[in-house]
């Protein structure tokens, strides 16, 4: 990030797009990633120059649409990560995080999640680090019912293509990445894209539904 490291923007690879969205991915998954958040100053808003210890942030940068939507996405990131105690009550236990598919290199695509003790807290992440949108991507998930995307790096406020995932994603009865049930999502390119299940269906029959 100094001394001729370039910032975290400048070292994305891409035309202008992808190295937001790049960036974009990179915050989306080490926010979701357990750990502590180390981000440099001036990465909240995507500097190009590196950081100069004897001047001041390049501000002006707000002035540009791109910049100006990365700072928004920095800023709703924050936000998500007080409100879900997914991210961060289970931070130093191994209980609170577990693969759902790491071993799809071929597409550059993670899958994982994050808990606490309640499955209601749960969060579902996927990272597309390519810039290769897939339509239908089917992911694992553990409990029957239905989800909703929480969040997402490629929502067109932040500057993304506006791919979303919208209302309610019902789980089908599919044994996928070692998970009893799966959906079927839209993964955009170069994103970070978060899925929180809203009503899940005990064993018994009954559905709990999460308030909100």
């Amino acid at each position: 990030m100094v001394h001729g490291k370039k910032s975290s923007l400048n070292k994305m690879p891409g035309d202008y797009w992808q190295k937001f969205a790049n960036l974009r991915v990179l915050f989306g998954y080490m926010m979701a990633h357990p750990g502590k958040k180390p981000l440099f100053m001036g990465g909240e808003f995507g500097q190009f120059d590196e950081w100069k210890d004897l001047e001041d942030l390049d501000w002006e940068m707000l002035g540009y649409d791109s910049h100006r939507s990365m700072h928004r996405y920095v800023r709703d990131l924050n936000h998500l990560y007080l409100r879900e105690p997914a991210l961060w009550k289970l931070d130093h236990r191994p209980e609170g995080f577990s693969w759902i598919d790491p071993h799809d290199s071929k597409q550059s695509i993670t899958t994982f999640m994050r808990k606490t003790e309640n499955p209601e807290d749960s969060l579902i992440a996927v990272c597309n680090f390519t810039p290769v949108y897939h339509e239908k991507y089917r992911i694992g998930v553990p409990y029957e019912g239905v989800y909703v995307e929480q969040f997402s790096s490629d929502a067109g406020e932040y500057g993304g293509s506006g791919k979303l995932n919208s209302g309610k994603l019902k789980t089908e009865a599919v044994s996928w990445h070692y998970q009893p049930y799966s959906l079927h999502i839209s993964l955009p390119p170069l994103a970070a894209v978060l899925f929180k299940p809203i009503e899940i269906k005990r064993r018994r029959g009954s559905v709990k539904t999460r308030k909100g």
